[in-house]
């Protein structure tokens, strides 16, 4: 089977982009497994189906690189909205995307016919340890947990998937290819989380490294970043309704987190080439 795709980013989290308007990928999770390995294969941090939808412009199915589902990525969803574009498959600059975590509003910034940037109504933070979820009864901020025998304050709250917050000063020194799988397998999180690290360089400016589950670190992580910035909020780290630059391996995106924790997200979409790929399944 010969499947057409497009390599995109999004401030470095790259993951490989396919058309299923009129094509059904057969067996998703170990294409992304196949597609996803560097140096042998296209390599990635998973494949994103772009399919129809019954209740929005397009539909989006994303894969990590271990091939498992994930509810939704801030960083794609990006990249979906340019692609769209693009590709005149929804030439309007206000589109919605269905994902397994809601429907998702996006803005699209448009200079010389393609789409440069893209501003995504990310939903509400949540911090019920029932949604995110946790094994405990009562919300995790900033509370302390053993990992390693190391002790580490973590915020948990859900961006549609679940996250770790850990706030610390020497973020670069940190070995996550050693020790990043011990965060995201904790037993307090029954489906794994995704890991952010963060030192605070002041009230609107971040800095994170992130550890996600499936996929190992990435450049950049588009929900972690805004649960980062919910996190920061609720600690009395940042201000609600301002802008929040997190700055990531891969580049910057910027945050704002409302009264009620709704999260609005904006940051570049870049492709990066189109291809051919011989499935065999």
């Amino acid at each position: 089977m010969r499947i057409n795709f497009t390599k995109m980013h999004g401030c470095g989290n790259d993951y490989i982009y396919i058309n299923c308007f009129d094509q059904v990928i057969e067996n998703p999770n170990m294409l992304a497994i196949e597609m996803s390995e560097r140096h042998f294969s296209v390599g990635s941090d998973g494949i994103v189906l772009i399919e129809k939808s019954d209740v929005a412009d397009a539909k989006m199915r994303m894969f990590n690189a271990d091939g498992s589902e994930g509810k939704m990525c801030g960083n794609a969803i990006r990249c979906i909205g340019k692609y769209l574009y693009d590709n005149q498959l929804v030439l309007k600059k206000e589109i919605d995307i269905e994902t397994l975590s809601g429907i998702k509003h996006l803005v699209l910034f448009v200079e010389d016919g393609k789409v440069s940037k893209v501003s995504v109504n990310m939903g509400f933070a949540n911090f019920d340890p029932k949604v995110i979820p946790t094994t405990l009864d009562h919300e995790m901020i900033n509370e302390e947990c053993i990992i390693k025998k190391n002790t580490y304050n973590i915020t948990a709250v859900s961006m549609g998937n679940p996250h770790a917050v850990i706030y610390q000063d020497h973020i670069g020194s940190l070995d996550l290819l050693k020790n990043g799988a011990f965060f995201e397998n904790n037993p307090i999180f029954p489906e794994r989380v995704n890991t952010e690290f963060v030192k605070i360089i002041d009230k609107n400016h971040l800095k994170m490294r992130v550890w996600e589950r499936g996929s190992g670190e990435t450049y950049a992580c588009g929900t972690g970043a805004c649960a980062v910035v919910a996190s920061s909020v609720r600690n009395g780290i940042c201000n609600p309704n301002e802008i929040i630059y997190v700055e990531l391996l891969g580049g910057i995106l910027e945050i704002s987190c409302s009264d009620n924790y709704e999260i609005t997200m904006t940051g570049p979409a870049k492709k990066v080439y189109d291809g051919v790929y011989e499935y065999e399944y």
